[in-house]
């Protein structure tokens, strides 16, 4: 066994790929409180806030860090679906972002509730939602990753929404509660070790 050293200003993470190859079969859709509303050509700020609410507790920076021209050639991109979840008073409480930029692919490149709405059975309604919008005709593969600085139940929630593991790559960059792109309080399970 090798222990490799991270830096104390760095972050380490594994992440799994994991994919569909199949359409799963239909099945009734959940009941939901909440609904989708589709985000044509969202603003960076708009698009940072959510992704920032939803993702900082995670971790997410890699938006956020992201030139402002690359990001909008992102997220303005017409192969590129995103999604803001809204519960009923309008408040954007989680996001879902397709890309179909990857000919006969579409990656769940986003998806996330706010950790408040975790346990409560919306993840399942939100997956629904996702794979009937994701297998359109001509996917053949719908694929999904996910790390160990995610939710813990993220790994068998995928798995069990039918998608099958098939890689493991480990990440390693610099703390964003360091570098200022997320507040030193972001995240508190993961253990900050080093202040500037």
């Amino acid at each position: 066994m090798v222990l490799t050293p991270v830096g104390d200003d760095e972050v380490a993470t594994i992440v799994t790929t994991l994919e569909m190859r199949t359409r799963p079969p239909l099945r009734p859709l959940p009941s939901s409180p909440l609904r989708l509303v589709a985000w044509d050509r969202p603003s960076v700020e708009k698009y940072r806030a959510l992704f920032r609410r939803v993702g900082a507790p995670w971790l997410w920076f890699s938006r956020l860090v992201m030139a402002e021209r690359q990001l909008l050639d992102i997220i303005h991109d017409p192969d590129v679906s995103i999604y803001a979840v809204v519960d009923r008073a309008g408040i954007e409480v989680g996001m879902l972002e397709l890309d179909f930029r990857e000919p006969r692919t579409c990656e769940l490149s986003y998806f996330a509730l706010i950790p408040e709405l975790a346990g409560k059975g919306l993840g399942r309604w939100l997956m629904a939602e996702a794979l009937s919008r994701a297998w359109i005709k001509g996917i053949d593969r719908v694929w999904v990753h996910t790390c160990t600085l995610d939710h813990p139940s993220a790994l068998n929630f995928y798995r069990a929404q039918g998608f099958v593991a098939i890689k493991r790559t480990i990440e390693t960059f610099p703390d964003p509660r360091l570098t200022g792109h997320l507040p030193p309080d972001a995240a508190p399970q993961i253990p900050l070790l080093s202040r500037r």
